[in-house]
């Protein structure tokens, strides 16, 4: 009943929201992404912004998940000083790794390089960006000692997309962006012949939780 009852609220507050975050939120509704990947709509955070609106992704190969991640817009009316803007999108991408890739001590840089490159080949015009880059290996012990040790990277990172016309961002071209980050530190080839000079994370060696 709890349930019901906020996603009626959720859908009253979007009936009422303004017209340039309906207009973003419609955008993303309407985008064209990879086959791979399947995104769905999920309950955003409700204290980072006035409206907010998420959505989470996998990377999919048969019933293996190569990636996941979730990417949140938010947007304040009013704008923001730390955003310099009045809409922000937040994301947290992770994959598994292979030891050797987590082992590498450029593996942050090139990461980060990953996301304003997948921005920068649309051609989108973004500011404010700040975000983390974390690697982290898990050991098994006890009842848990059959399975491999396991190594992740997760990538954290939030922007402000450029507002257009009627002050909306192009937030369909910025959740394609995002899904060819997703795509890529997933291992997956590239999209297109453009890309081809594009180095990925190697394919999972085992299936991953959502």
């Amino acid at each position: 009943m709890d349930e019901a009852k906020d996603t009626e609220k959720d859908r009253r507050e979007a009936d009422t929201a303004p017209l340039p975050f309906r207009a973003a939120v419609e955008a993303l509704k309407a985008a064209r992404l990879r086959p791979q990947i399947e995104v769905e709509p999920t309950p955003p955070p409700k204290r980072l912004a006035p409206y907010a609106h998420a959505l989470e992704a996998a990377v999919v190969d048969g019933d293996e998940d190569l990636a996941d991640g979730r990417l949140v817009l938010l947007h304040d009316p009013a704008g923001h000083d730390a955003w310099q803007g009045t809409f922000r999108l937040v994301t947290l991408v992770r994959a598994e790794l292979e030891p050797e890739m987590a082992a590498d001590p450029l593996l942050p840089e090139v990461c980060w390089s990953w996301l304003t490159g997948a921005l920068q080949t649309r051609g989108l015009t973004y500011g404010e960006p700040s975000g983390t880059v974390t690697r982290a290996s898990s050991h098994y012990f006890g009842g848990l000692s059959a399975r491999p040790a396991a190594s992740q990277i997760e990538i954290r990172a939030s922007w402000t997309p450029r507002e257009g016309l009627g002050g909306v961002p192009d937030t369909a071209a910025h959740l394609a962006s995002w899904c060819d980050l997703l795509a890529q530190v997933a291992g997956l080839p590239p999209a297109g012949p453009g890309d081809a000079s594009v180095v990925t994370l190697p394919q999972r060696r085992g299936p991953q939780s959502r």
